[in-house]
C-alpha cells in the first residue's frame, strides 16, 4: 500500500482512562480480529497486565480501514503505558508515530499524567486527536472535560470527539479523525535503510525479535544489515506485522511498523532507539535517537536459596532484553550471599520485575531497602556517585552529599489541599506553586527528594484524597541534604543487608522501627542479644531479645538457699562464655518479613 495511504499513531492518556479498551474496540471495528479471537485486553499479552489492569509493555499492531470515501488505508496503532515508571516504554513508541489519540474520561477530567504524556506528544510534534472517552458514565460531564481540554491542555474544545470504548460509541469518527487529521509518513528523500527500534522481546526458539518503524528504503528477508551503535552486521531471517499476532510479510516498506528477527543471540546485541540501516549502503548518519535510560531506584535482588545464583543471572539477562530500562550487575552481601545489583525507573518497575521473576522464571527472591544514586564530594576534592549504603565514604572524608529531588504534580480536589501540604513537609518537600484549576480541583507543584517518594508517598496521597488525588513526576536536580549512613548491629555485629542512607532528623524515628521488627523475626538464643541502630559510633536505637533461660535450680528442693545461688552463678559464667563466642544466625525468613515489609 502506498505511504500517504498509512497512518501511525499511538494512544496516550492517564492510567484507566480507556486506552486498551479502545484499542480492543478499534481492532474489532477493523475486523483485524475475528469474534471468536475476542476478548478484553487484547493487547495486554502478560498475565501481570491483565491482572493489574494496567498496560506494562507498548504493543504494535497493523490494521486495514476502508474510509468513508472508499479508499483503503492501513493503520499502525502503538498501545502505550500510562504509569510514571513506564514513560519512556511512551516516548520510545511515540517517535515511530506521526498522530496520537489523547483521551480524557469525561468524568474525572483532566489528570496528572495526562498533561506528562500530551507534553511528551508535544516534544515529539505529533497531531492531536481529543478523544472524551466515557460518556455513557452516569457522572460524565462534558462541558468539565470540554473547559479543561481549553484550559489546562489549551486544544479547543470543539476539535474533541465524544466515545464510549466500552459501548462502541464514536468508534467509527475516531477512525475517520485519525484518517483525515493524522498525516501519512514523509517520503523519504533517498533509498538507504533507516528503520528504529522501539521495542524487543526474546523468543527462546529464534532469539531476539526486534519492534521496529522503517523511515526510509525497505527490508526483507536475506537483506544485509548493521546495527548503528554497535557496528555489527547481521542477515535478516524474517521481516512481518502484528495483526496482533506476528505475520510473515514480504518485505517492510517506508512508514511501516513491524518487526524484524536476524541471527541475533543476546540481548546486548540490541540497543532500544539503535537505527538499523543497510550493511551494503548504510546511512551516513543514525535517526535521531532516544536518550540512553539511566535508572532512579536501586535495590540488591538475591537468591533465596544460593543454588539458584546462575539461574537468576539467566532469568535476568532475558528480562533485560525485554526492558531496556532494567539494568543489573553482580554484588555479594556477608548476609544474604551472591546476588545482583538492579536498577529502576521507579518503585512500580521494580515490582513488576520482581512479579516477573518469580512468575516467568519461578524464581524466589529477596530485595533489600530500595535507594537512590547520591552525588557525594569528598574532602580532598574528588566526586563519586553511590547507589549502595555499603560503598558511603567513611564520614570523616565526606564534603557534601547531594540527593536526587523529583518535581511532583498534584492534582486534587480542593478540600484535601491541606492534608497533602502536611504530607509533603513531612517528606521534606518544598511546595512551590498552587493552581486552581476549575472550581472543584488544584494542581501543587512542589520539589521532594526522590528517596522520600519512593516508600508509601502515593499510596498515603491516594488514601488521604479518597482516590480522587493523582500525581506525575520529573527529574529535577541534585541538591545538598544532611544525610548519614544507618548501620544496624545484631549482637554488635553489622548486618549490611539492612544498612540504609537516612536524613539525620529521621534516623531516630527509623531505627526504632527498624530494630522494633527485628525484634520480632529474629529467634531467641540462649543468651541476651542486643539489636542497635548506629549512626557513625552512636546508638540511636535499641531492642534486646531476652535469653531462653533454663531452669538449673528446678532439682534443688529447699535446703540451703547457697546451693541455688552457686546453680545460677554456674549459668550466668556459661552464659557469658557463651555469648562471647556466640555468633546469632539470622534465618532467611527474618530477612524476607522485614526487608519486605519494610517496603
Amino acid at each position: 500500500m502506498a505511504t500517504e495511504r498509512t497512518r501511525n499513531f499511538s494512544i496516550i492518556a492517564h492510567i484507566d482512562h480507556g486506552k486498551t479498551t479502545l484499542s480492543d474496540r478499534l481492532l474489532e471495528h477493523t475486523k483485524t480480529v475475528s469474534e471468536r479471537e475476542q476478548q478484553d485486553q487484547l493487547l495486554d499479552s502478560m498475565d501481570l497486565e491483565r491482572e493489574r489492569g494496567i498496560t506494562i509493555k507498548s504493543h504494535p499492531v497493523t490494521m486495514s480501514y476502508t474510509a468513508r470515501d472508499g479508499r483503503d488505508y492501513k493503520l499502525n496503532l502503538l498501545d502505550t503505558p500510562g504509569h510514571v515508571d513506564f514513560s519512556y516504554e511512551v516516548s520510545r513508541s511515540l517517535a515511530a508515530c506521526e498522530g496520537a489519540i489523547l483521551i480524557v474520561d469525561a468524568a474525572q477530567g483532566v489528570e496528572a499524567q495526562t498533561v506528562a504524556n500530551l507534553h511528551l506528544a508535544m516534544a515529539q510534534e505529533l497531531t492531536i486527536v481529543p478523544v472524551v472517552n466515557k460518556i455513557d458514565l452516569p457522572s460524565a460531564d462534558l462541558e468539565m472535560a470540554h473547559k479543561q481540554l481549553e484550559d489546562i491542555l489549551a486544544i479547543p474544545g470543539e476539535e474533541a470527539i465524544h466515545a464510549s470504548a466500552k459501548m462502541g460509541i464514536g468508534i467509527e469518527e475516531i477512525l475517520e479523525a485519525i484518517v483525515e487529521r493524522v498525516p501519512a509518513p514523509e517520503a523519504p528523500a533517498d533509498e538507504l535503510l533507516r528503520a528504529s527500534v522501539f521495542d524487543s522481546v526474546f523468543d527462546s526458539f529464534r532469539g531476539v525479535v526486534s519492534y521496529l518503524r522503517v523511515f526510509s528504503g525497505s527490508i526483507s528477508r536475506g537483506t544485509g544489515i548493521r546495527m548503528m551503535s554497535t557496528g555489527k552486521t547481521y542477515e535478516v531471517k524474517e521481516v512481518g506485522v502484528f495483526t496482533p499476532k506476528m505475520e510473515r510479510r514480504e518485505s517492510l516498506g517506508p512508514g511501516d511498523v513491524g518487526y524484524l528477527i536476524a541471527n541475533m543471540k543476546s540481548s546486548a546485541e540490541v540497543k532500544i532507539g539503535d537505527t538499523v540501516t543497510g550493511s551494503a549502503r548504510p546511512a551516513p548518519e543514525p535517526l535521531p535517537g532516544f536518550k540512553e535510560i539511566q535508572p532512579m531506584v536501586f535495590s540488591g535482588i538475591y537468591p533465596v536459596t544460593t543454588d539458584d545464583f546462575e539461574n537468576l543471572k539467566l532469568a535476568m539477562g532475558k528480562l533485560q532484553i525485554n526492558d531496556a530500562a532494567f539494568q543489573y550487575s553482580a554484588e555479594s552481601s556477608a548476609a544474604l550471599g551472591f546476588g545482583f545489583r538492579c536498577g529502576f525507573l521507579g518503585l512500580l518497575h521494580m515490582e513488576i520485575i520482581q512479579e516477573r521473576l518469580r512468575r516467568e522464571y519461578d524464581m524466589d527472591v529477596i530485595s533489600t531497602y530500595p535507594s537512590v544514586i547520591y552525588h557525594v564530594t569528598k574532602t580532598n576534592g574528588e566526586e563519586v556517585e553511590v547507589d549502595n549504603p555499603t560503598f558511603l565514604p567513611d564520614p570523616a572524608e565526606i564534603e557534601e552529599i547531594r540527593e536526587p529531588t523529583v518535581r511532583a504534580f498534584i492534582l486534587t480536589p480542593n478540600e484535601f489541599i491541606g492534608d497533602l501540604m502536611k504530607l509533603v513537609m513531612e517528606k521534606r518537600g518544598l511546595m512551590e506553586n498552587t493552581e486552581t484549576l476549575d472550581g472543584s480541583r488544584v494542581m501543587l507543584s512542589a520539589v521532594l527528594p526522590l528517596n522520600e517518594i519512593l516508600v508509601d508517598f502515593n499510596d498515603r496521597m491516594k488514601s488521604m484524597t479518597r482516590g480522587y488525588g493523582s500525581m506525575d513526576y520529573e527529574h529535577s536536580d541534585y541538591q545538598p541534604a544532611n544525610l548519614v549512613k544507618m548501620d544496624i548491629r545484631i549482637n554488635e555485629e553489622p548486618v549490611d543487608a539492612f544498612s540504609s542512607i537516612v536524613h539525620r532528623d529521621k534516623a531516630q524515628s527509623q531505627g526504632r522501627r527498624l530494630c522494633e521488627k527485628l525484634k520480632e523475626v529474629i529467634p531467641q538464643q540462649l543468651f541476651k542479644v542486643p539489636i542497635q541502630a548506629a549512626v557513625g559510633g552512636n546508638i540511636i536505637a535499641r531492642e534486646t531479645i531476652s535469653a531462653m533461660r533454663k531452669n538449673v535450680t528446678a532439682k534443688c528442693y529447699g535446703g540451703d538457699i547457697t546451693r541455688k545461688r552457686k546453680l545460677l552463678e554456674k549459668q550466668k559464667e556459661g552464659k557469658k562464655k557463651m555469648k562471647a563466642i556466640g555468633k546469632v544466625n539470622i534465618p532467611q525468613e527474618a530477612f524476607i518479613k522485614v526487608l519486605k515489609t519494610s517496603q
